[in-house]
């Protein structure tokens, strides 16, 4: 009884039948669950897939898989804003396509989609659309004529250990592995009924205060995405600016190390988190801001609660200007090898992370004149990315990649 009441009201929250909803233990599940399940369903239509490129890692990981067993994997583009144009889906859907995906709203930056018309899109060619739903659920349900969803409760502020998948009724679905009765054979194994329970419950809660908290939250968020630029040099806020999540503000700043700006704030009580992947362990850039074109170094992603005080979000906003200027001055001017190559200014940062590289680029830029070249010399992943949008930031012109004997050769035309 209590198993159903709590699918009942979840299934209120979605927007969908009570049996076509199950809860599996937790989002990344469904999304393996669902994915597994509809391409499988539909095997005879083909092995084609579609998803964004700025999908959430179990969406990516899942089409790797498929890819890795010889299946087909389309993915779309974003423009900087982090959004997908529904025409990028249009022309990706084939005869073959078995299934696609996309986000309600994005992880990283808080850009929402354009579900509904996407859903529309592949309505009509027939292929039914998967929707991330775990970053927006909370905030209410998705529009369109989706065909499968997934979500997680801990987004919500539920238990961590919950997820939902929703099957529609029509949609073609072939559990994989062993299953069992529970859950229509797609979430096998005892369900967590007290986790499942607090869910649906939590789920019932934030909604009943969304819309109100919904409309605080955009106006402290707004707040940030609007001073943090005046108050701190060399930042760029990412992230669509109106189509976006509520409580959502992210933002990157140059030549700053991203983990070593979380220490900072952490030190003054701030609990934020890093866009980006690009850190003292690993040198990989965060594949959402990649996908984007935008800055992957420094990158901060403030995240506001239901509840956040006002006084907070103005105490995060003293404290920043000098957290920032304390990792700036910690970084130093390292010493840069300069040399010149037939009128081109060549600078040595081989064997520097993130985000030395663009450090010393900007150093010397204005040692060449208008129209000079600057060749960076990196064998850092992450300046690939930051090298161009260093260039978008500043007003430079970024020329290319050239082969080098170590590393990349990054080319800047001084613009001004």
């Amino acid at each position: 009884m209590l198993l159903d009441a709590a699918r009942e009201a979840a299934a209120e929250a979605v927007g969908c039948r009570p049996d076509e909803l199950v809860f599996t233990p937790s989002g990344t599940r469904a999304v393996h669950t669902g994915i597994a399940g509809a391409l499988a369903g539909r095997r005879r239509a083909g092995r084609h897939l579609i998803v964004s490129a700025v999908e959430h890692s179990s969406v990516l990981h899942s089409a790797e898989v498929h890819e890795a067993a010889g299946g087909s994997v389309s993915r779309v583009t974003v423009d900087r804003g982090g959004a997908v144009d529904p025409a990028g889906y249009a022309e990706a859907l084939r005869g073959d396509t078995a299934l696609a995906c996309l986000q309600s709203a994005n992880h990283e930056v808080g850009t929402e989609q354009p579900v509904a018309a996407v859903a529309g899109l592949c309505r009509e060619a027939g292929v039914p659309l998967l929707v991330d739903a775990a970053q927006s659920l909370g905030w209410g349900p998705v529009d369109g004529d989706w065909s499968l969803l997934t979500a997680s409760a801990h987004k919500w502020g539920g238990p961590s250990g919950v997820g939902l998948l929703v099957v529609r009724k029509g949609v073609r679905f072939a559990a994989q592995g062993p299953v069992d009765e529970r859950e229509s054979g797609r979430a096998p194994g005892f369900e967590n009924l007290p986790a499942i329970v607090a869910a649906a419950a939590s789920l019932r809660a934030v909604r009943a205060e969304a819309a109100a908290e919904a409309a605080r939250l955009r106006e402290l968020t707004e707040r940030i995405r609007a001073r943090v630029p005046r108050l701190v040099p060399d930042v760029e806020v990412v992230g669509d600016p109106v189509r976006r999540l509520p409580g959502v503000v992210t933002f990157s700043c140059l030549y700053v190390d991203g983990e070593a700006l979380l220490h900072e704030l952490d030190r003054a009580g701030f609990s934020v988190s890093s866009g980006s992947s690009c850190t003292s362990s690993t040198l990989t850039p965060s594949h959402v801001l990649r996908a984007m074109g935008v800055l992957s170094e420094g990158n901060v992603r403030v995240s506001l609660p239901m509840g956040a005080a006002e006084e907070d979000v103005e105490r995060f906003l003293e404290v920043l200007p000098g957290a920032v200027a304390a990792v700036r001055e910690k970084l130093g001017a390292p010493t840069t090898a300069v040399a010149r190559e037939e009128d081109v200014l060549v600078v040595d940062s081989l064997g520097k992370r993130c985000p030395i590289p663009v450090i010393e680029l900007a150093k010397v830029i204005g040692d060449v004149p208008v129209g000079g070249l600057v060749r960076v010399l990196s064998d850092d992943g992450a300046a690939r990315l930051d090298i161009p949008a260093w260039c978008e930031m500043r007003g430079q012109e970024y020329v290319g990649e050239e082969p080098a004997e170590r590393g990349t050769a990054y080319v800047v035309r001084r613009a001004s």
